[in-house]
């Protein structure tokens, strides 16, 4: 089973290479971005089976920092392969 994991800082967390990202944007004339937060996607191919609890225990114990991250778990249907 494919899945991928959406990792962001959390509302209120600041946010450096964010902050970093929209200034050059700003820099290189692109006009109109209010903001920018940088995240990471994790993809990975678990067996059939692997139960959402599981799955979730993976994010909270080791893909995502609890404390300032938040996580978003998608299933991939089986003709969606990860990059």
């Amino acid at each position: 089973m494919n899945i991928r994991i959406l990792v962001r800082l959390k509302p209120g967390v600041l946010d450096p290479q964010g902050r970093a990202v929209h200034h050059s944007l700003d820099s290189l004339g692109f006009e109109g971005v209010e903001n920018v937060r940088i995240g990471r996607m994790i993809e990975m191919n678990v067996a059939d089976g692997t139960s959402d609890e599981t799955i979730k225990a993976m994010c909270e114990q080791l893909l995502a920092n609890m404390v300032i991250e938040d996580f978003a778990i998608e299933k991939l249907d089986a003709q969606t392969e990860p990059a």
